[in-house]
């Protein structure tokens, strides 16, 4: 059985190796193999490696927050289960050959579905939907605002916004980002700029925009925070400026603007496992529909770990990168 290993903190794509273990027993009672086809590289497994995480993980470790297979093996006493069965794995360890795993710890997916889209589906499709339903009740016709629109995340909240009857404002940094926004279903893209709000306000018709998302932090919460409606909420889930959020006093005062963390370790097991479940079945439907189509721009053997890293490090990418162990 092979997996990733991380070494030491440091360099994603110099202090991860591959490894060559033994092979996994038969599932014991109440467990299943499930043969990983694909794993996407999500920016905060790199995060994590390089220390720049909310934890930092004890070396050596296994890695891989994302992971989808097929069920390989199954224990005794395992119900609704089945060899062939496409599951996507809950587990972040999944950088693999293959999972030793629970029933409560993969979620069963369509037999049609591709099994790429699938090993990227747990972390960027799941955070845009909860973001968009958690924090504001919105119905359809409401206006969403959001930053780092053309982000993996970014793409997968238009294209579940458009699918909700939401329209979205979108903010991009060039101008060789607006077209992939708006592929994806974004009804208003923007290149960030000192007249911003104003534009927001034009493109919108003034429209009152109660959510905005926000995965830069710095300055940028500012602005969202004016061009949002009175008793607006920002949800922010990232730091790409390496800055501090900010907000100013009047806009916290007079205008009771929120702002909200999110991070989606931290609220899954608040969900429970039956909410889960019947989110990544909706997130699934929504592949197979085509509402759901992240752009992939390369793949890579678990052999090839330290090039895929690398890789997903580039600036400017026009996908995600996937192991496919």
């Amino acid at each position: 059985m092979t997996h990733a290993e991380l070494t030491r903190i440091g360099p994603a794509e110099s202090v991860v190796r591959c490894v060559e273990g033994p092979a996994l027993p038969p599932p014991g009672t109440g467990e299943i193999v499930v043969r990983i086809e694909a794993a996407g590289i999500n920016p905060a497994d790199i995060l994590m490696i390089e220390g720049n995480y909310a934890v930092v993980p004890q070396t050596p470790c296994r890695l891989g927050i994302e992971g989808a297979g097929t069920v390989g093996a199954v224990g005794a006493g395992v119900e609704g289960l089945a060899v062939g069965d496409k599951v996507l794995s809950l587990a972040r360890n999944n950088w693999c050959s293959e999972q030793l795993l629970k029933p409560q710890e993969v979620v069963k997916l369509p037999s049609g579905i591709d099994m790429l889209q699938a090993g990227m589906l747990k972390a960027n499709p799941a955070s845009a939907l909860l973001m968009l339903t958690e924090y504001v009740s919105l119905q359809p016709g409401d206006w969403v605002l959001q930053d780092a629109g053309n982000s993996a995340v970014g793409l997968n909240l238009v294209s579940i916004a458009r699918a909700r009857g939401l329209k979205t404002v979108s903010v991009v940094r060039r101008d060789s980002a607006v077209a992939p926004v708006r592929a994806a279903g974004g009804d208003v893209v923007l290149v960030d700029g000192p007249d911003l709000v104003a534009r927001i306000r034009e493109a919108t018709g003034g429209a009152d925009i109660r959510l905005g998302i926000d995965a830069v932090a710095g300055p940028i919460v500012e602005t969202l925070g004016d061009a949002l409606a009175e008793g607006g909420t920002v949800v922010n889930y990232g730091l790409l400026s390496g800055n501090p959020c900010q907000l100013r006093a009047d806009q916290v005062v007079f205008k009771d603007i929120r702002l909200v963390g999110f991070w989606l370790a931290k609220l899954m097991p608040k969900l429970g496992y039956e909410r889960i479940v019947a989110m990544y079945r909706d997130l699934a439907g929504y592949v197979m529909d085509g509402v759901i189509a992240i752009p992939v721009e390369a793949t890579y053997p678990l052999t090839e770990v330290g090039r895929a890293l690398a890789h997903a490090k580039r600036e400017a990418r026009g996908g995600k990168v996937v192991l496919m162990p």
